[in-house]
């Protein structure tokens, strides 16, 4: 996003035509954006040529899905619902890894009818269900182990996933027991040693202990992966003083790895495809003014996203029309719904506001949408797909009907 002419635009549309012409709230993603972020992790990349499988939690959106299976990924599926999603969206089976510590005998089932790549289980009584299942079915099922390293990704505690206390994987010495459960199985057939330490990761040192962590345990069970599946949580900027992730140290680290180690690489990224291609645009409904700041009442709220109110972040703001004057109050940007976490950022010197004013609130592509809900009744927001000065509707906006 840049301002043109003082105007906030995406690619080459103004916010304000758009909220014009769609309303608002409105979730905008920029396809430059899009096609940018996964070219350049395909660069950083291309020496080892790993399976990228974009994590469908981030955002569930299909058509969204069908612009990222243009550029050859597969899908990171954690529930039987992303599955359908990255199907429908045209995604290779044999580009899709089903994660996630609770999988339902229903869809281990759907699953494996469906042919995928590899089901990453996470637990004994998980590998015991899908040996079950395949059984039945007569088939042979291609599975991954997911190892929790314990390691601590020095993010927030809220999306760590890789040290001991967290739900996720199963400890060293389980992992040998299962190693050995699948070698007597005749309906498994153990293909990937599977890790993912978390979330919004900004530096490359926990991805190197865990690395080193991997490399010690393949050595000391002389078993031969032939995928070794690093997760993702790669992070994103989202305000001025946030570091970015080192890819080149990331990369070596991995180099480094596969000298001992030939397996293929599969990576499951999510923010760093899609957290920076959207954009949600709102209105002020009412500037409520009190003693020490005033509140900016916007109509998006936390349903719209949420990721404020669960996590305690914040996303840059900003006004869809610039000028030089600047508020002499603190601003407090809120939305509608009667809960006192529904607040998404404050700020100190921002540009002066008025009723009915547009603002876009950035970096949202990511865990925006997908955990959107209905809650206060509440219909959710439209999303479109920016390309250049075209655009296009990828979800329809909600209307109160559709919730009745």
């Amino acid at each position: 996003m840049k301002y043109i002419n003082k105007k906030l635009t995406i690619e080459r549309v103004s916010v304000q035509n758009i909220a014009i012409k769609y309303g608002t709230p409105t979730y905008c993603y920029s396809f430059k954006k899009l096609n940018n972020n996964i070219n350049n992790f395909k660069k950083n990349f291309r020496s080892f040529n790993p399976l990228i499988c974009f994590a469908v939690k981030s955002n569930t959106n299909v058509g969204l899905i069908r612009e990222i299976k243009k550029f050859g990924l597969g899908a990171d599926v954690v529930s039987m619902g992303e599955l359908m999603m990255a199907l429908k969206a045209g995604i290779n089976p044999k580009k899709i890894v089903f994660s996630g510590v609770g999988k339902t005998s229903n869809e281990i089932s759907y699953a494996i009818d469906k042919k995928i790549l590899l089901i990453n289980a996470e637990s004994k009584s998980e590998i015991i269900e899908i040996h079950r299942i395949a059984k039945l079915k007569k088939k042979k099922v291609q599975i991954g182990i997911r190892l929790n390293p314990n390691t601590d990704a020095k993010t927030l505690s809220q999306i760590s996933t890789g040290k001991k206390e967290n739900k996720f994987g199963v400890n060293e010495k389980i992992f040998f027991e299962l190693i050995n459960y699948c070698k007597n199985s005749n309906y498994l057939e153990l293909k990937c040693l599977s890790v993912h330490i978390g979330s919004q990761i900004l530096d490359h040192k926990p991805y190197e202990k865990m690395l080193k962590v991997i490399d010690r345990i393949i050595k000391k069970i002389d078993y031969q992966f032939e995928f070794i599946d690093l997760g993702g949580g790669m992070g994103i900027s989202y305000n001025d003083n946030d570091k970015k992730l080192d890819y080149t140290k990331y990369n070596l680290a991995i180099k480094k790895f596969l000298k001992n180690h030939k397996s293929k690489i599969i990576f499951e990224p999510g923010r760093s495809i899609v957290g920076n291609t959207g954009t949600l645009i709102s209105k002020i409904i009412y500037i409520k003014k009190s003693e020490r700041k005033n509140f900016i009442i916007l109509d998006a709220a936390m349903n719209d996203l949420l990721r404020p109110a669960l996590y305690g972040t914040t996303h840059k703001m900003l006004p869809s029309i610039k000028t030089n004057k600047k508020s002499k109050k603190i601003y407090e940007f809120v939305g509608p719904i009667c809960e006192s976490t529904d607040k998404f950022t404050t700020l100190k010197n921002f540009q002066e506001l008025k009723e009915k004013d547009l603002v876009a609130i950035c970096d949202v592509g990511a865990y925006g949408m997908s955990l959107s809900s209905n809650y206060n009744v509440r219909p959710k927001p439209l999303e479109l797909l920016i390309k250049g000065s075209k655009i296009k509707i990828i979800r329809k906006r909600q209307k109160h009907k559709d919730l009745m």
